[in-house]
């Protein structure tokens, strides 16, 4: 069974919806009997730990810290990582990109498990193309994250 924690340090409204969502991301990724975190954070944290770890010292809308980083997995559980979100971040993508709240949280939700999976959109074009695809088939999955055209 998938366990996962959200804590939310920023003091979002309502996100109880993303348990349909992460439920499909794990299914659609054959994923079980795993563990991860979800943080959601404000831009000033998010700044810290972007710079911190990647050195580069602005805001981001999400990173996944990855506990896994081999091929053989030796444990019937997997500790996937952590995932952080800002949600000054999100809920501004949200605006400029034209949809929801809810879609734009869902699909970095989804973006960071894939980063915690292990898929990587930095590595070429055909990894991003393949990474993006998979995100847009779980959010097409539900009417409230489907991309308006």
């Amino acid at each position: 069974m998938n366990q996962y924690e959200i804590v939310d340090e920023y003091g979002y409204k309502d996100y109880s919806y993303l348990e349909k969502i992460i439920r499909k991301a794990l299914e659609m990724e054959e994923v079980s009997n795993s563990l991860f975190t979800i943080i959601f954070i404000d831009d000033n944290k998010m700044q810290e730990l972007n710079k911190e770890y990647r050195g580069i010292d602005r805001t981001t809308d999400v990173l996944s810290f990855a506990y896994e980083d081999n091929e053989t997995k030796k444990f019937s559980t997997r500790f996937l990582g952590e995932i952080f979100v800002s949600i000054p971040k999100m809920i501004a993508q949200a605006k400029e990109y034209g949809h929801s709240e809810v879609r734009e949280l869902s699909f970095l939700v989804v973006h960071g498990i894939l980063h915690l999976l292990g898929y990587d959109h930095m590595k070429s074009s055909e990894d991003e193309r393949i990474m993006f695809e998979r995100q847009e088939l779980v959010l097409n999955e539900f009417d409230e994250t489907k991309r308006r055209t």
